[in-house]
């Protein structure tokens, strides 16, 4: 009777708490799962950044025999045809959540079709054409009560939050205002001026985060290497009430007077300086109730002497209560940013069994591929860093912090520096002779070499791999919940020539920018792209382009230029390091390899680097640069790899390069693996593959 008794209240507790706590309800109808069923709840798959699903039906057997499903292209959702598709779809009980084309029109899309089931989009005028942030974004949120309220939530290219009905489309009335919350609102410059509502700076990318009943929102601006003035809009992360729209918390990350951190902006450099936002995902531990939030670099991204000092919270991982947004802990991983080193993908939350210890550990990628992993409750690391002296620069003005953290474990899982001649291209004697040679007129040295005034006693600039392109970057990075095993594609070929000059006429306050002559990069995104695919960004001192990065037009390093790795986080080792990605046709085609036997290279490029999607027994990505081999059209290929051994057991064609990341779902028992596409020439498209049914 007792024990009868005992399990009738239990079973009350637990009603009752659900009706007390209403996430707790969602929770159990599978809003906090994630992949779960089949489904794809969240743009990392689950809240701990995972991009995991347990999913099996597609295995090393069979990924050669999967079809096109059906396919959808995204010109229609906008102005003009889409370039840079980056979104990764939502899937939950049928039915695909996602955002296309130029407006960033948000779809509700049939899971097993590709029928359109309806659209919702906002023209926002000049506010949208003045954004930093422009195109289709990377996709959209998604919650409920678990009693028939569904909604999808997104972030427009005006930098307004909006709240859908996921069975209409139509925006939700008691939301916000009338379905909307502005953004801008609250958004600053200099000691608390707020920004102008149409022009102001401050936009995403990114879709919103919801834990629990809060959606965390971050902020991020224009570009940093060549701001107009240091004084810019100031990063904010926020929190709003799912129902209401209401603000509930919001957290400065440039601290103001009588906030942690402040003082690390000497000579009241805060008041002046700005950027450090929130670009990439948020993730959050609900159980614990915590939010992760990485940060990103303060205004300008190569030079810092007008904000002396470390700069918290620029470049640092930041944990948040969830309930008040009050910080728990932070650790910052590069102190006084002068890189754009900023993190550049959602930390991943992971249990991991360290020496017998259970661990709830964060991870965070970076750009210059050292993984940091914390004790995801206290923020202490669960593999010791330490802080270590770096070479200190000589520009006038600047601040440079003596040391900067390294972990001791894992290894670093791609290239972060040059070594000479070890790292130079070595096709053959003469190539690498002259990679040796033009290797001469850039300072070259370890990780966090800081960049140099360009054209001083010879030298055109800091050679750079780890920095702005290197490691992993937006598409962020994976792992598997069950065996702790972090995967990321890595660029490992990026050499970033870091210098900066003096500005040209028209930039205020501001003393040194990045090695840019003159060119205005504050265009609408499409605009910016063409102008930096005419002139590269990173020319210091009028470096005709591409000298300094290749020998005869092809990669100054030897390959691979772009790696699939794999870190066993709980041992703190690398477990494997693939080529990842077809042979560019500039080297498989090139002149002075011919005849020679080339392996297969991989891909990296200036900022190339994929999202990709794990499953039970794969990991799957496809290649980042289109190519055209003899046997195929122009393209690219999406592989599988055996996820313990790097293995390739598989690929398919796609026709263009993988822009945004993969994703999997199950309907009616059939798997999918949707995957967004586009290039140079090639618009955005989803296409869904599937086993022949």
């Amino acid at each position: 009777m007792s024990r009868s008794l005992g399990n009738t209240n239990t079973a009350c507790l637990v009603v009752l708490l659900a009706m007390a706590l209403p996430w707790l309800a969602a929770d159990a109808s599978g809003q906090q799962s994630g992949t779960a069923n089949g489904e794809w709840r969240h743009y990392t798959g689950s809240l701990d950044g995972s991009r995991y699903s347990p999913l099996d039906q597609i295995d090393a057997s069979n990924f050669n025999d999967l079809e096109v499903a059906w396919r959808l292209k995204t010109d229609n959702f906008g102005d003009r045809p889409e370039y840079k598709l980056e979104g990764t779809p939502l899937m939950i009980d049928g039915v695909l959540y996602t955002t296309a084309g130029t407006r960033r029109a948000v779809i509700a899309i049939d899971a097993t079709t590709g029928e359109v089931l309806w659209m919702h989009r906002m023209d926002e005028g000049r506010r949208g054409q003045a954004s930093v942030r422009q195109l289709s974004g990377r996709g959209v949120a998604y919650w409920t009560d678990g009693r028939g309220d569904e909604r999808i939530l997104y972030m427009t290219i005006g930098y307004r939050l909006v709240a859908l009905d996921a069975k209409t489309g139509r925006e939700i009335p008691t939301f916000g205002d009338n379905g909307v919350v502005d953004l801008k609102v609250g958004v600053v410059y200099g000691r608390d001026t707020q920004i102008d509502l149409v022009e102001g700076e401050a936009a995403i990318h990114a879709t919103p985060t919801i834990a629990r009943d809060y959606v965390i929102v971050g902020a991020t601006f224009d570009e940093g290497q060549a701001v107009r003035t240091h004084d810019n809009s100031k990063g904010i992360v926020r929190a709003y009430d799912v129902r209401t729209g209401e603000l509930r918390w919001s957290f400065n990350t440039i601290p103001r007077p009588g906030e942690f951190g402040n003082e690390t902006w000497l000579n009241e450099s805060w008041a002046v300086n700005g950027n450090v936002g929130v670009w990439t995902q948020i993730t959050a531990d609900e159980e614990l109730g915590l939010v992760y939030v990485p940060v990103e670099t303060p205004s300008s991204d190569l030079y810092g002497g007008h904000r002396p000092g470390e700069n918290l919270f620029a470049e640092s991982i930041v944990c948040l209560d969830l309930e008040t947004g009050e910080r728990r802990w932070h650790f910052q991983i590069v102190h006084h940013p002068i890189w754009n080193m900023d993190l550049p993908g959602a930390p991943l939350l992971a249990d991991l069994n360290v020496d017998g210890r259970e661990v709830k550990a964060v991870a965070v990628p970076t750009k210059q591929s050292m993984l940091y992993i914390f004790d995801r409750e206290t923020g202490e690391p669960v593999f010791p860093i330490e802080e270590r002296p770096v070479p200190q620069g000589d520009v006038p003005g600047e601040w440079y912090s003596p040391t900067q953290p390294f972990p001791t474990k894992p290894p670093p899982y791609s290239r972060n520096e040059i070594r000479i001649p070890d790292d130079l291209i070595d096709f053959t004697p003469e190539l690498r002779a002259q990679a040796i040679e033009t290797m001469k007129r850039f300072k070259v040295g370890p990780v966090f070499t800081p960049p140099i005034r360009g054209d001083v006693d010879g030298l055109i600039a800091t050679a750079a791999m780890g920095a702005m392109g290197g490691g992993t970057n937006w598409p962020g990075a994976g792992f598997d919940p069950e065996t702790g095993i972090f995967y990321s594609h890595a660029n490992n070929s990026s050499v970033n020539q870091l210098s900066v000059t003096e500005p040209p006429d028209g930039f205020s306050d501001i003393r040194y920018v990045s090695g840019v002559k003159g060119r205005n990069f504050r265009a609408p995104m499409a605009v910016a792209d063409e102008a930096r695919s005419s002139s590269p960004r990173y020319v210091a001192g009028g470096l005709p382009p591409g000298r300094g990065l290749n020998v005869e037009g092809l990669p100054i390093v030897k390959p691979p230029y772009g790696l699939l790795s794999a870190v066993d986080m709980n041992k703190g080792e690398l477990l494997f390091q693939v080529p990842h990605g077809e042979t560019p046709d500039a080297v498989r085609n090139h002149p002075a390899l011919q005849g020679l036997d080339i392996p297969l290279t991989g891909q990296g490029g200036a900022t190339t680097n994929v999202g990709l999607l794990v499953t039970k027994t794969l990991v799957i990505l496809a290649d980042p640069q289109e190519t055209n081999p003899p046997d195929r059209p122009r393209g690219a290929m999406l592989r599988a790899y055996d996820k313990l051994t790097g293995e390739q057991v598989g690929a398919i064609y796609v026709p263009a390069s993988q822009s945004g990341g993969p994703m999997t779902y199950m309907v009616d028992g059939r798997q999918y693996i949707i995957v967004a596409v586009s290039g140079r020439v090639y618009s955005g498209e989803y296409i869904a593959f599937a086993l022949p049914e």
